[in-house]
């Protein structure tokens, strides 16, 4: 995979200055490139206990992006998932310590062990007090001797770092830190590999599974299993935690491993609630970036019990922008729509005819989702068939409370669940346009004339023309020849849908943004998904 890297050799270093650049001035990092890497506070005058964390890097925003009042002190930095040196660890102490001392806060890796323990052991021969605390939440694999550290290192950071502010002393914060550590519990789920600058990806997630207990440096996992569904993933991760834990109020945070995007981590946090473990979760921390793993597509759920002194650790402020804060876990507020959009239905009625009619298109389109799909990346943003199929299941599941008898009703009910259920410019388009058909069915006006007259609105409104390489250049056609029959009406439409593949310019929708290149010898999605219904229609009849 390409990356925005320049040379793997300078690409930590590189990071950890665009960090301190970035910062306003709060970071500033200690000589001694390239061996040396630690980023420090700018304010910091050692009256009070320093907190010193770290780690191979690849983690980002962990964790240089912790340090900052109300959290970290200094963190030292290593190459991608490989501990930093002795004598940087032991530089960063140095550089940061005073007479209250220093808790070092180490994840349980052998090397960040070694390396940040023997530079604790020089430390003190310098005559400062150093502590050190081992962050060993991972539940993924019960049997191993020595848990890994992974996301909730993070709740240490900021209970600790919060106590730290306020002045707690140091064997204060040993022993806080360790209650935490002792009380949180972990494990992470991804549907790939993380790719590691300057090495081949490794491809052991096969598609359709999902890695469960997999590490933050892309190490295997307990198990793998089928992926269905984003609940499905939070259900085999809550119910590992769930063993693992008392029955106390916790405190989730839910960490994206760096590859999933904001959206599947809202939806994940919408699961989380839902879970087995949502009636124990009084708080929560993000969904956010916080422990990554490059550009793992996963993520992982700490817990933590919550006691009065965690609880307001955890919510004292801090300006660091990596730690996303800590809410509390609510219900979905529901707040009534403003007077006039709340939508006045007609009466349903049933009609078996027109039932079976709507239910087969619906089912038509729902057919051609994945179709259209692949057809609309080539040229637009791939989500052509899915609005269409969803707008579609949609409408079969309003079909019991529509006006099935009254045809003039119906149309402008269809337009109207069409507004509500279908989103972008098309779902507004095709509500503007049955609107419009019912209008002129009302005065009378026969189906084909109906259904022009709402082709005439839709493009009033929505300015596409025949030959703009849109849905209009089947749906015209094919009303057009809609008197002459069905089968008329889908020769026409398929006319005009693969004469949309010559055109090399599209003059509306996202396509009018794509060169000719990409457009030539594709047929629009729109055009196409209109064929397919009238095709489709034939082949009933037939």
């Amino acid at each position: 995979m390409t990356q925005f890297i320049n040379r793997k050799e300078d690409l930590v270093t590189e990071a950890i200055d665009g960090v301190v650049m970035a910062s306003g001035g709060r970071l500033a990092r200690l000589d001694g490139y390239p061996h040396i890497r630690v980023v420090v506070r700018t304010d910091w005058d050692r009256s009070k206990v320093a907190l010193v964390s770290g780690g191979g890097s690849g983690h980002e925003p962990a964790h240089a992006g912790f340090v900052g009042q109300g959290m970290l002190t200094a963190a030292v930095c290593g190459d991608v998932f490989a501990s930093p040196s002795v004598d940087a660890v032991l530089a960063g102490i140095l550089a940061v310590t005073g007479p209250a001392g220093c808790l070092l806060i180490v994840k349980n890796y052998t090397g960040d062990r070694l390396n940040f323990g023997l530079a604790a052991e020089r430390a003190r021969a310098f005559g400062l007090k150093v502590s050190m605390v081992i962050v060993d939440d991972d539940i993924a694999l019960p049997d191993l001797p020595q848990a890994r550290g992974v996301a909730g290192t993070l709740f240490v950071h900021k209970i600790a770092g919060a106590m730290a502010e306020q002045g707690a002393d140091l064997d204060t914060l040993t022993a806080t830190a360790q209650a935490v550590i002792e009380g949180t519990r972990s494990i992470g789920m991804s549907l790939d590999t993380c790719t590691v600058p300057g090495s081949p990806k490794e491809n052991r997630i096969p598609q359709g599974m999902a890695e469960l207990g997999l590490g933050i440096h892309g190490e295997s996992g307990v198990e793998q299993i089928a992926y269905e569904t984003a609940a499905q993933a939070m259900q085999a991760v809550a119910a590992k935690l769930a063993r693992d834990i008392g029955p106390d109020m916790h405190v989730a945070l839910l960490n994206n491993l760096g590859g999933a995007s904001a959206l599947e981590m809202s939806v994940l946090a919408y699961e989380l609630a839902r879970s087995e473990l949502g009636r124990q979760l009084a708080l929560i921390v993000g969904p956010a970036a916080m422990m990554t793993s490059l550009d793992m597509r996963g993520f992982s759920v700490s817990l933590l019990p919550l006691t009065p002194e965690f609880t307001a650790a955890l919510q004292s402020p801090t300006p660091l922008a990596a730690w996303p804060g800590v809410h509390a876990m609510t219900p979905v507020n529901v707040v009534a729509l403003p007077d006039g959009l709340t939508p006045i239905r007609a009466l349903p009625s049933d009609h078996p005819q027109t039932r079976a009619f709507l239910t087969r298109c619906c089912e038509i389109l729902i057919a051609a989702e994945a179709d259209l799909n692949a057809l609309d990346a080539k040229s637009g943003d791939g989500d052509t068939g899915s609005t269409l199929a969803g707008a579609a299941r949609a409408l079969l599941v309003a079909m019991d409370r529509l006006p099935l008898a009254d045809q003039t009703q119906l149309y402008r009910a269809i337009g109207l669940e069409l507004s509500q259920t279908m989103g972008g410019s098309s779902g507004v388009l095709l509500a503007i346009f049955f609107a419009a058909v019912g209008d002129a069915s009302s005065s009378g006006l026969p189906m084909d004339s109906a259904l022009r007259a709402g082709l005439e609105r839709m493009q009033q409104i929505g300015g596409a023309q025949l030959g703009d390489r849109t849905m209009i250049d089947a749906l015209e056609p094919a009303l057009n020849a809609l008197g002459k029959g069905l089968e008329a009406a889908a020769a026409a439409a398929r006319k005009g849908a693969d004469h949309t593949a010559t055109l090399s310019r599209a003059k509306a929708g996202r396509a009018a943004y794509i060169g000719a290149g990409q457009l030539i010898g594709h047929v629009d999605p729109g055009a196409e998904a209109v064929a397919r219904l009238f095709e489709g229609l034939c082949a009933r009849v037939s």
